[in-house]
């Protein structure tokens, strides 16, 4: 498991390579929480390089999502692999945190939104 941060456009995007199961959510949730911590608002977890992800890994960023959304912010999802997407799409946990098929098109859509404001 890797994560890394980068800015994006709007956003912040946390890039995360390997398996999303109950060993490695933790250090996701930790990342995700430093961000929160440190005053980001819209992060956006690039998926391109989670090949696998368990009922634990859905948990957490259901988890997240609404904690970001309590402080006024958005947790996107981009670049499912199909494994993954279809996984959202089961639980339909795609229905509540927005899925984008790249992270370039999410941070369009974190961008247009905070535009419109």
């Amino acid at each position: 498991m890797s994560l890394s941060v980068r800015p994006g456009r709007g956003c912040t995007v946390l890039e995360v390579s390997g398996e999303l199961d109950m060993a490695t959510s933790p250090q996701v949730r930790e990342g995700l929480q430093r961000l929160l911590d440190a005053g980001d608002r819209q992060v956006v977890v690039d998926l391109a390089g989670v090949g696998f992800m368990d009922s634990s890994a859905l948990g957490m960023l259901v988890v997240m999502f609404k904690a970001l959304r309590e402080v006024g912010g958005r947790l996107s999802l981009a670049s499912a692999q199909p494994a993954v997407q279809s996984v959202l799409t089961v639980t339909s946990v795609d229905r509540v945190i927005r899925v984008y098929d790249s992270a370039q098109a999410a941070e369009a859509d974190v961008e247009d939104a905070s535009t419109d404001r």
